[in-house]
């Protein structure tokens, strides 16, 4: 048995290995699940964080790597119980020169530029926080987006606290700094996602996931993605 996974380049979540092969966290977690409840051959698709609900919500795959689970989002597509809680934060130019550290600082200077990738819950939660939208540049992927930091046209990267640790770590802390956001009482979840006639898939997935997430093996290989009990812990409680 065949399935088709789709997933994105943003380390430590997923990217591609030099000899072509996919990595991460996200790619691992979805291999050991998909091959428990019975498919030992795995197509992973490399696609843009655009493509990943229109893909699957057309049969294009099967499911897509974890991402937020947003109200809207679930409009279109199923989503298995969450698998990691991750809070925001930015990627900013060492030192951080402007001072950025949330959504709000960056609304409260006209000169701050951030750069997202369209469509996801950062770009919304910078608009909501007063964000405009001249200030807000798009990029397909993470790397494009940390490339115009370095080159000065834009002042901050917003994704995942976590992901932004991998970055700074990847690019080095003497040229970026990882800035976490202060993270509420609520935790943003992040879950695969599915074509809403594909029930029996994403039930199998949430049998296994349920019986899989917190234990030994789960928390060591996602140790080495830089995971610690605050990204798992609170999906684990549920």
């Amino acid at each position: 048995m065949k399935i088709t996974i789709a997933y994105i380049e943003e380390p430590p979540f997923g990217w591609t290995d030099h000899d072509g092969s996919p990595m991460g966290a996200d790619v691992e977690l979805a291999g050991v699940v998909v091959r428990a409840i019975g498919y030992p051959r795995i197509d992973f698709q490399r696609v843009t964080f655009e493509e990943l609900l229109p893909g699957v919500m057309a049969g294009r795959w099967d499911l897509n790597v974890p991402i937020f689970v947003t109200p809207e989002r679930s409009k279109s597509v199923d989503f298995s119980v969450p698998v990691w809680a991750a809070g925001d934060g930015f990627v900013v130019l060492a030192g951080n020169p402007k001072g950025l550290d949330s959504y709000e600082a960056v609304a409260r200077r006209g000169d701050a530029r951030l750069g997202v990738m369209p469509g996801t819950v950062q770009q919304a939660s910078a608009l909501d926080a007063g964000v405009q939208d001249a200030q807000i540049i798009s990029f397909a992927g993470q790397d494009d987006a940390i490339e115009a930091l370095l080159a000065g046209r834009i002042d901050a990267y917003a994704a995942t606290a976590l992901g932004n640790r991998a970055i700074a770590d990847r690019r080095g802390h003497d040229r970026v700094n990882a800035v976490a956001h202060v993270v509420g009482a609520s935790v943003p979840l992040g879950g695969f996602s599915f074509n809403k006639n594909n029930t029996a898939l994403r039930d199998a997935v949430n049998a296994e996931l349920r019986r899989y997430l917190g234990s030994a093996d789960h928390r060591q290989r996602m140790a080495k993605y830089g995971f610690t009990q605050d990204e798992i812990d609170p999906v684990v409680s549920r």
